[in-house]
């Protein structure tokens, strides 16, 4: 491959990273001229079409360039690319699968290794490496990149949450962005959750996360009034204050404060929209911070001289961990939108409770401190995103004749593990049937992947419905006799909306904080009999209910009273509990601040008097 050809290809590149595709023609265009039976040039017009939307155009261009070679390692990501975007499941996870082990073995040749992910180049002062190959290894090293992003998609839809992530995890070696890595190692650990780890695994994996802010200045809040019984400003910031999971548990934090002994400010910094607009009604000042950098945010929020920050997102989908990384309160919480621990020194505590994070018997798995506020660490307050259907009141199964357990849990939650147990629920109850609900099944190949999942482990798939998800899925809820949660990721929302709609479930209290989520919830809203210790036990009371219609109709009339005058809906009670923890964390900052000043006032004395 001549010079200017291979730097051609390497301009091309960096106008994909860019994101300019107009520019990616242009270069196209050149190759073109330099060699017309190059397959480069269509494959770098095709991948730029792919980029502007023209599906049709890309999946053209791309085998036109497969023509002239069958191995083209761009053109086959466009085609990949294709196929997600038309979301054909299958063959998008077949294309990719190809792309990459080819690029590993390119790599490879190139006397590349694996090293935890990370893919270095082996050669000494004595044995450089020649700047074409150079070249090469930039080229094959960015198509590797955009097949592992692309494809994380792919399989997280499909329900393979580990793969999603360790493909997360190798990207983020293969990139010079540091923001950008650390938003890849951020999902990696975000999926992570989906299946069980141990404990010190988990630490250590999300420790990392802290190396990527390493050279972050952080503030050093000279000018906070460290008095013990002032009044606290206190900020909430999330990208998700908005039409999402965690606008159901966000009302009491704007809405039932006392606003005697505290001040809120919200800091918006993802899209607004119908739902933000209804919490920017609520009496607290309110931050618009979605079109600025993390540096700025933090500048913000420290200009508001805020007590104590609290973070709503955790390692979710554009998280603000970038932004509590430079420290901009003295004190920061991780609350409510992220179930473990954010691996982050610059975040102090984790909001929690003792069911959740029990003084003894779990395992240390955070860095931050625990702050476990008396009941639910979490208040659920649904209506503020739609107004709630009314519960069904007659279980279907007096009407059916056979009992309907359901799952409207995203997917990826859906281990094997969870599939046996469910498996061994139908077989126990005769006639019982199951419907599974989700993203996955709303598309062809992600039936067919499901569907082939379950054929492998010998699912009676006449007695299993498959429901796209749709806009109704609460109102779906009264086709179901008894919901089925997974493990170990429990639901969050989904067991509080499938409560709320007087369905009763099945819930396995696992070993970590996240596996102990849904425990929690069935704990404040009183319904222990729910909760079971092991997969066995699980089975057992899945059955045991399924063989009771007098207990399921009893639950399906009367679960929703039961739930509005629970802990988990008693907004003024958790709000005080709240309260007290953050008066609790501030009078230990306010002492420990006050000691410090001792001691740097006695070494001030020391040091005149030894003059």
């Amino acid at each position: 491959m001549s010079d200017e050809k291979l730097n051609w290809l390497v301009l091309a590149e960096k106008f994909a990273a860019n994101g300019n595709p107009h520019s990616m023609r242009g270069v196209a265009r050149e190759i073109f001229d330099l060699d017309k039976n190059s397959a480069d040039g269509p494959a770098i017009m095709a991948e730029a079409a792919l980029y502007i939307g023209n599906l049709d155009e890309a999946e053209i261009l791309a085998r036109d360039a497969l023509t002239l070679d069958k191995k083209n390692l761009r053109a086959r990501f466009v085609l990949g690319g294709v196929a997600a975007e038309k979301f054909h499941l299958v063959d998008e996870l077949k294309i990719l699968r190809g792309v990459i082990d080819d690029a590993h073995k390119i790599l490879d040749d190139f006397n590349y290794i694996g090293n935890g992910g990370k893919l270095k180049i082996l050669f000494s002062d004595d044995k450089k490496i020649s700047e074409d190959d150079e070249k090469k290894i930039f080229l094959t090293n960015a198509i590797l990149y955009k097949a592992l992003c692309l494809i994380s998609n792919g399989l997280y839809l499909a329900g393979d949450a580990i793969s999603a992530s360790k493909a997360l995890c190798e990207a983020s070696t293969l990139t010079n962005d540091s923001e950008q890595a650390a938003e890849l190692y951020s999902k990696h650990l975000f999926l992570r959750n989906y299946r069980e780890f141990s404990p010190t695994k988990s630490k250590q994996a999300a420790q990392k996360y802290d190396t990527f802010f390493a050279s972050v200045t952080k503030f050093s809040h000279d000018r906070i009034n460290y008095a013990p019984e002032k009044k606290l400003k206190i900020g909430y910031i999330s990208p998700d204050f908005r039409q999402h999971a965690v606008a159901n548990f966000i009302v009491p934090l704007i809405k039932n404060f006392d606003a005697d002994k505290f001040s809120i400010i919200c800091y918006q910094t993802g899209k607004r929209d119908f739902v933000t607009d209804k919490l920017k009604k609520f009496k607290v000042s309110w931050r618009d911070a979605s079109k600025l950098p993390a540096d700025r945010i933090a500048k913000m929020i420290n200009d508001d001289r805020v007590d104590i920050l609290v973070d709503l997102s955790g390692h979710s989908q554009n998280n603000c961990l970038p932004i509590l990384a430079r420290k901009p309160a003295p004190i920061q919480i991780c609350a409510i939108g992220y179930t473990a621990t954010t691996g982050l020194n610059a975040v102090d505590y984790f909001l929690s409770d003792n069911v959740c994070m029990p003084e003894k018997g779990l395992p240390p798995d955070f860095t931050e401190k625990i702050l476990r506020v008396n009941g639910c660490h979490l208040c659920y307050t649904p209506g503020i995103i739609r107004k709630m259907p009314d519960a069904g009141i007659m279980a279907p199964v007096l009407k059916n004749g056979y009992v309907t357990y359901g799952s409207f849990n995203n997917f990826a939650k859906v281990s094997d593990a969870v599939l046996y147990a469910w498996r061994a629920i139908l077989e126990d109850v005769p006639n019982s049937r199951l419907v599974i609900k989700g993203k996955i099944c709303s598309i062809d190949s992600g039936v067919k992947i499901l569907k082939d999942r379950l054929k492998k482990m010998s699912f009676p798939l006449e007695r299993v419905e498959l429901r796209p998800y749709s806009p109704d899925y609460l109102e779906q809820y009264r086709d179901i006799d008894i919901a089925l949660d997974t493990f170990p990721y429990t639901g969050g929302l989904t067991t509080c909306e499938a409560l709320y709609m007087g369905v009763p479930v099945i819930i396995l209290r696992g070993k970590s904080h996240g596996s102990r989520f849904s425990t929690s919830i069935l704990t404040a809203a009183d319904l222990p009999e729910l909760i079971a210790i092991n997969p066995m036990d699980y089975i057992k009371k899945a059955v045991h209910i399924g063989q009771q219609k007098a207990f399921i109709a009893g639950y399906h009339a009367g679960l929703r009273d039961q739930l509005l005058k629970s802990t988990l809906m008693d907004a003024n009670s958790y709000m005080r509990n709240l309260e007290k923890c953050y008066r609790e964390i501030w009078r230990n900052l306010c002492k420990t601040k006050s000691e410090q000043q001792r001691l740097s006032r006695l070494n001030l004395i020391a040091e005149f008097d030894s003059h």
